[in-house]
């Protein structure tokens, strides 16, 4: 999912994405053409794009349930990788929330190169059983969400263009390990994502999905809350981006209400203007599952 300085624009010149039926069932959709938005930075790269389309052949043969192929990363990916980790280090011990820097020591990562998909799927699925699978580019929002109900979180494995380090007009494998990867190494966290997925597979019509996409957003994406008097996110959009983590505290604080949550449009391509702030990591557990389990 995108984040909030990032805009949902489309980024290979040409590929196949693998797609999820609604009934769980994998299948490909081969007329798939997403094209790179003029505005990315990566668009007159043309070095650039071939890897990329590289990097999404890897997702395009793969077969679920089998071991993902490594992603070849040159040196200078594994430099923006680098550079982004001199940032968000500082920025987590800050900002992050407790449940979250518990998962990072987990996962142990490499702040020297970036980890191969498979190494971070078999280290989350050890944990929670969540399994990360690749998948070319962006999917539609119910092909991502409703991934979750069966313990897979769809993720892409290229890396943003090393123009611009701290920033990506779209998810990239940063924002996938470092953000959703570390908080479904969470049990609470990763069963909240299936509930998710399951209220997805219940919901039938265009706008209650895109309702229940909000509170995803506004809890899964860019949730904070209160530990000891402060306010720390939990959400991946913040936790994935040190710009965010430092933006937030300039955001309205609203209480965690996820009624009014559902009926809030969001602006995907700035700061967040206001947040939703639970007092503590047990009452956005609990609000948040009680209401999935009733949608």
């Amino acid at each position: 999912m995108t984040t909030a300085t990032e805009t949902q624009t489309p980024l290979l010149d040409h590929v196949d994405m693998r797609m999820v039926a609604a009934n769980g069932d994998e299948i490909l959709d081969r007329n798939a053409i997403v094209k790179l938005d003029p505005d990315h930075p990566g668009f007159r790269d043309k070095e650039y794009r071939a890897r990329r389309n590289a990097i999404a052949q890897i997702a395009m043969t793969y077969e679920p349930g089998s071991p993902i192929p490594p992603a070849p990363y040159t040196a200078q990916e594994h430099g923006v990788w680098q550079t982004i980790w001199k940032a968000l280090g500082p920025a987590h011990r800050e900002h992050a929330c407790a449940e979250f820097l518990e998962c990072l020591d987990k996962l142990a990562f490499d702040t020297d190169r970036i980890p191969q998909l498979d190494e971070v799927s078999q280290k989350v699925e050890a944990i929670s059983g969540f399994r990360l699978e690749p998948v070319a580019g962006l999917v539609e929002p119910r092909v991502f969400l409703e991934s979750l109900a069966r313990g897979v979180f769809l993720s892409t494995q290229y890396i943003r263009h090393h123009s611009t380090p701290l920033y990506t007009p779209e998810p990239d494998v940063a924002h996938e390990i470092i953000g959703h990867a570390v908080t479904l190494a969470s049990k609470r966290f990763a069963e909240l994502n299936r509930l998710f997925g399951e209220a997805v597979r219940r919901t039938t019509s265009t706008r209650e999905l895109d309702r229940l996409a909000r509170v995803y957003w506004f809890t899964i994406e860019f949730g904070v809350l209160r530990e000891n008097g402060e306010v720390k996110a939990y959400g991946t959009g913040l936790l994935s981006s040190a710009g965010e983590l430092a933006e937030m505290h300039k955001a309205e604080l609203r209480p965690l209400d996820l009624e009014v949550a559902v009926d809030l449009v969001y602006d995907p391509t700035h700061f967040q203007a206001f947040l939703f702030c639970a007092d503590s990591f047990d009452e956005m557990y609990e609000t948040l599952r009680e209401f999935l389990v009733r949608w």
